[in-house]
C-alpha cells in the first residue's frame, strides 16, 4: 500500500467526541502536526470522518 501524509489544519474545539477521538487515533492533536501512515481501508475511513479538519497528500 502507498503511504500518505496527514496534516491537521483545523482545531477540534467544539467538535463531537468521536471526531476528537479519531484525530487522536491518527496520531494528530495539534494544528500543523503531520503523520505519515500506510493507506489502508481503516485509515481511509478515519480520514473521511475528519476530512474537514485535515489535509491529505501522497507521500
Amino acid at each position: 500500500m502507498a503511504k500518505i501524509k496527514i496534516t491537521q489544519v483545523k482545531s477540534t474545539i467544539k467538535r463531537p467526541k468521536d471526531q476528537k477521538a479519531t484525530i487522536i487515533a491518527l496520531g494528530l492533536g495539534k494544528i500543523n502536526r503531520t503523520v505519515e501512515v500506510e493507506n489502508n481501508p481503516a485509515i481511509a475511513g478515519m480520514v473521511r470522518k475528519v476530512s474537514h479538519l485535515v489535509k491529505v497528500e501522497e507521500a
